[in-house]
């Protein structure tokens, strides 16, 4: 078995902090600091090699961060292996807290790959980066625009309205904000935060658009139709959940993606003493944010009933994916209710809620993956492959 140099990077904007470490004996073979050229990370990588007497192999690794897959790409062209470390796994020493700089973070993250005390981030496919990339830039100007929905509220309040219908931001209460009676200049405010917030509702309105066009392609169109057979998750949720996990199989079960998605309770215990905390919110902020927001659809309106939007995203789907979807939700609905009368917080409720869907999401997905591959093997000797 060959032996191993440990390259790890404490990676920045404008400057890279390596330290590299000889796997057989832990000796520390060369640090330094360069600039972000990838040719430099080479040389480097070279000079190590040089003090070892012997055929090694590199493994490089550096934080998930600012970078995002650049640099794993970037050395994956050069053949050089690479591991994208979650912050959240790895051990970090107490000095680090006393002492912190770049060279020490580069000879942690080293140490890490060395003891192999990590996790490394899933590397998705180029076209799923694409559109991760799309959805968050939908998401920041869906940011934009309830700012700007914060600021019109606050703007009218202060001038003394106060709206009476039960529901913002309809056709109504727009017409009802436009159709105040207020002094030239303050006209002209409100006039400036509704024409933003019209800009930014027809421009979220387009990215959706080009969302729905894009699960309509052959990679995605199968599995996001399998998402949104769930009441909660539609098209844009769907697409969320599938481009930031991309492999769901690579979770060993529902616990481990509840985990992935921050949703399991933190603990503090200690003899006798048991305690279960707020959830953990660690790994992928976005994809809890959006079980969340799919809970709160999902547990609203009459348990077991189904509305037409439901049964028209229903359509033309497998039966069982159907009833898996049906079942899932009609159980989630009634948690939810037998929580509220037990006087559970609403919000705690709907946070369980989405933890659970998080299980049925990730059995959706794997119950899926299975059928296809018990399907192959029973048409393997007849040559025949389902594709998925």
């Amino acid at each position: 078995m060959k032996s191993i140099i440990y390259i790890g990077m404490d990676v920045h904007k404008n400057s890279y902090s390596l330290c590299a470490i000889y796997g057989k004996t832990g000796e520390i073979l060369g640090e330094t600091k360069i600039g972000p050229d990838i040719k430099l990370i080479e040389k480097f990588i070279n000079n190590a090699k040089k003090k070892i007497n012997e055929d090694v192999d590199v493994l490089t690794g550096y934080e998930a961060g600012c970078l995002g897959y650049s640099l794993y790409w970037q050395l994956k062209e050069k053949g050089i292996a690479c591991d994208i470390l979650a912050p959240t796994t790895m051990q970090r020493s107490v000095k680090n807290k006393v002492i912190k700089n770049d060279r020490r973070d580069a000879q942690m993250i080293a140490t890490n790959l060395s003891n192999g005390s990590y996790k490394a981030v899933y590397v998705p496919q180029d076209h799923d980066v694409e559109i991760k990339e799309y959805i968050r830039m939908m998401n920041d100007f869906k940011d934009e625009s309830k700012k700007v929905k914060q600021h019109i509220n606050a703007f009218v309040l202060r001038l003394g309205y106060r709206y009476e219908g039960k529901s913002r931001w309809i056709p109504a209460h727009i017409k009802w904000l436009r159709e105040l009676k207020l002094d030239s200049m303050y006209k002209e405010i409100l006039d400036e935060y509704l024409s933003q917030l019209e800009l930014l509702t027809e421009k979220i309105e387009r990215f959706q658009h080009k969302l729905e066009e894009l699960s309509q392609e052959d990679s995605y169109k199968e599995k996001i139709g399998e998402l949104r057979c769930f009441k909660g998750i539609d098209t844009t949720a769907a697409m969320t959940l599938h481009v930031e996990v991309s492999d769901f199989n690579r979770f060993p079960n529902a616990k481990a993606f509840a985990s992935f998605c921050g949703l399991t309770p933190s603990e503090d215990s200690s003899g006798d003493k048991n305690e279960r905390l707020s959830i953990t919110k660690q790994g992928n902020s976005l994809v809890r944010t959006t079980l969340v927001e799919s809970a709160q659809v999902l547990v609203r309106g009459t348990i077991g009933k189904k509305g037409k939007k439901i049964k028209s995203k229903q359509i033309g789907q497998d039966v069982k994916v159907i009833d898996y979807a049906d079942k899932a939700v009609l159980r989630l609905q009634k948690k939810y209710h037998r929580m509220i009368l037990r006087g559970v917080n609403r919000n705690i409720a709907v946070t369980a809620i989405a933890r659970e869907l998080a299980c049925f999401v990730w059995g959706s997905r794997n119950r899926t993956y299975s059928i296809k591959m018990l399907m192959n093997r029973k048409n393997k000797k007849k040559g025949e492959v389902v594709k998925g």
